[in-house]
């Protein structure tokens, strides 16, 4: 059977979303100049990474200065926290969306519901769906606030594309890597490093909040071999994944209740891959460019936080009652579209 998985929501609402962003920027030339010798040998041109991908440059952290994932995940729930007017003792749920972690076990939550100073009463676990894990963590929030199981909820990520990065220009730059074998790895040097979060609670007691007003799901898991990663390396067939996504997001799109009438949003806040799947999708669903802002140019592919940073940079511009639709897709294949009214 097909078809989207539909989830309403009456009662809760986005209180803040805050970023940390890192302040190293690694620019797409300093990456090309490093695999320098990779693209002599494997006759590529230069630009690749500007001119396939748009991608001038993304973020990676600052070790020297002290900068992490986790310190800077933690620091952006501070802020969402503060700018939501939640203190630490109210949150009933903390759920971690990030794809990269340093180790499996305990979980990422566990230490940030540490550092944030959470109540033991807190409920705290990682939820992890490649690209799509902060939308999805947003939905699972609201339902539980929705359930009145708990008053507010913090969504977090933090992503660190330093070791996959390194861990993959060494290996392409060996004499046994071909074309194939480079081009399948090449969406890894797109990734950056980032950091996000957002408050959430009852739209009840927060009429100024943004309420979440609902959203779609829909399954393509016959793609799930299309692009696998781990810390040592993504490996991505970039046209079957590219058609495969498409082909997802417009069912979706098509098989979406009439009202919610996505055709009419005020703004598209997409997850950030590249030039090629952002055009692809405006292409595909008819959007206006000129409402599908973009941050993949300067930050790269955050993975799940690429969608609330986004969001972060975008809020100024947005009016109060202006319709906001986030859309993603994650590996595996995976769709989320999830409506706030602003």
């Amino acid at each position: 059977m097909t078809g989207n998985a539909t989830t309403r929501f009456d009662n809760v609402a986005l209180l803040s979303v805050a970023s940390t962003l890192p302040s190293r920027v690694t620019t797409s030339e300093d990456i090309e100049h490093r695999l320098g010798d990779a693209l002599s040998r494997l006759r590529l041109k230069g630009g690749l990474l500007r001119r396939v991908a748009g991608v001038l440059e993304r973020r990676n952290w600052d070790a020297t200065a002290g900068e992490s994932a986790d310190a800077a995940t933690v620091d952006a729930g501070r802020r969402a926290l503060a700018e939501a007017g939640v203190e630490p003792g109210q949150v009933g749920l903390l759920i971690n969306t990030s794809v990269t972690r340093k180790h499996l076990e305990p979980s990422v939550a566990v230490r940030l519901h540490h550092e944030l100073g959470l109540p033991t009463s807190a409920i705290n676990f990682d939820v992890a769906n490649a690209c799509l894990g902060f939308v999805n963590g947003m939905s699972l929030a609201s339902g539980m606030i929705e359930a009145g199981q708990i008053d507010y909820a913090i969504v977090v990520n933090g992503e660190d594309a330093d070791d996959i990065q390194v861990n993959t220009i060494d290996r392409l730059l060996r004499d046994d890597v071909d074309r194939t074998g480079f081009l399948s790895e090449f969406a890894t040097l797109t990734l950056g490093s980032g950091s996000a979060a957002a408050v959430l609670g009852r739209a009840d007691k927060h009429p100024d909040g943004h309420r979440i007003l609902g959203g779609v799901t829909r399954a393509a898991t016959q793609f799930h071999d299309l692009c696998v990663g781990s810390v040592d390396g993504m490996y991505t067939n970039a046209k079957e994944l590219l058609k495969g996504g498409l082909d997802l997001v417009v069912s979706a799109w098509r098989e979406a209740a009439p009202e919610w009438n996505w055709s009419k949003m005020d703004r598209y806040i997409t997850h950030q891959v590249s030039s090629v799947h952002t055009n692809a999708i405006i292409k595909a669903a008819g959007l206006d460019p000129a409402r599908v802002p973009t941050t993949f140019p300067r930050l790269g592919n955050v993975g799940p936080a690429s969608i609330p940073i986004t969001l972060v940079e975008e809020r100024g511009s947005l009016q109060r009652g202006d319709r906001v639709l986030l859309m993603g897709v994650g590996s595996g294949l995976n769709t989320a579209m999830m409506e706030l009214a602003w």
